[in-house]
């Protein structure tokens, strides 16, 4: 059998639930993975046969999207043209990580795909969403990179076809431990929007990754690594809590491990809301903006006596299964 994989590079969250899937996928057949958009931080340790610029989010410098880089970074002809390319016809099996030149190659060339991945959750109605609902934002859920078929990942199961998060087998693994530092991944925060409030915390050891590091070093209360999966998964497992935005990958990773979760959703960035809004009704807290005082609302959040909540991880195989089982037969 031979499965086209195609990969949303616009953070690191597709590429690791990739990395994480490739050794499973290898026993239904030959893989091949197209990756599409360059926002990404981690190494693809993938054999990536097909790519592309696609398109990327870019973020502002605190906290929010930079719509003007994102709509520069757009060139729907060659997007076009990229998806024109794809021999997707030569493939039994093509699974699209919500890439939109996949959904449209697949259009293009009358082959069937399934959508599977956290954003193909949002396609039932039962998905949690903020209390006001965006238009565009719905607008892109649905039409952004449709499917013959979707198979969703979410924290709980929402709907039928929605199953766990895909969760890296070094934290299935791993045993969890209380060191009492605070991780801190927040990739759409530059650094000197936070560091004078994480320094005024100075009894709290934060480790802090950003994109800007190449190496290791510590700076007072502050430890800060480069964007390294070996470090990120070492200090998440030993870490009281972290902050991070409103992503799905490290918020599930998080609660898998039964850790202290503080989430900053992306400015105006819509599925981050959604995932806010389920977040909350979980318990855990949210925060929609970073002002003068964040170290204050750092402070009570740690201070606070909760339950973190937990949640369960994918069976891989069995969602595999089930996905291969049930693709569209051709015609």
């Amino acid at each position: 059998m031979k499965i086209f994989y195609a990969i949303q590079a616009t953070g690191n969250g597709h590429i690791s639930r990739a990395i994480q899937l490739h050794p499973y996928l290898q026993k239904f057949g030959d893989v091949d993975f197209f990756l599409s958009g360059n926002n990404a931080t981690l190494p693809v340790d993938l054999p990536v046969k097909f790519k592309s610029k696609g398109c990327s989010l870019l973020y502002s410098k605190c906290g929010g999207l930079d719509y003007t880089a994102i709509a520069k970074n757009i060139k729907p002809i060659q997007m076009y043209k990229d998806a024109k390319a794809l021999p997707l016809k030569h493939y039994d099996v093509i699974i699209n990580d919500f890439d939109s030149i996949t959904a449209l190659a697949c259009k293009l060339q009358k082959v069937d795909s399934v959508q599977f991945g956290h954003q193909a959750s949002f396609i039932s109605n039962q998905t949690p969403r903020p209390s006001k609902k965006s238009f565009l934002g719905e607008t892109i859920f649905k039409h952004y990179a449709p499917s013959t078929k979707h198979i969703g990942l979410h924290f709980e199961s929402y709907d039928s076809f929605i199953h766990p998060p895909i969760i890296k087998e070094e934290i299935i693994n791993a045993t969890p431990k209380d060191m009492q530092h605070i991780t801190v991944y927040l990739p759409s925060f530059d650094k000197d929007c936070l560091e004078k409030a994480f320094k005024k915390l100075p009894d709290v050891a934060f480790h802090w990754f950003l994109s800007e590091i190449t190496e290791k070093y510590i700076s007072g209360n502050i430890t800060y690594f480069p964007v390294n999966q070996k470090y990120f998964n070492e200090s998440l497992i030993s870490c009281h809590g972290i902050i991070t935005g409103g992503g799905f990958e490290t918020p599930s990773e998080a609660l898998y491990l039964n850790k202290k979760v503080l989430s900053i959703p992306i400015l105006n960035h819509y599925e981050q809301l959604c995932n806010a809004a389920a977040l909350e009704k979980m318990g855990v807290q949210v925060i929609y903006e970073v002002g003068n005082e964040f170290e204050l609302i750092v402070e009570k959040w740690l201070n606070a006596t909760s339950n973190n909540p937990t949640i369960k991880a994918n069976d891989i195989k069995k969602t595999l299964q089930y996905l291969f089982d049930t693709y569209p037969k051709r015609k």
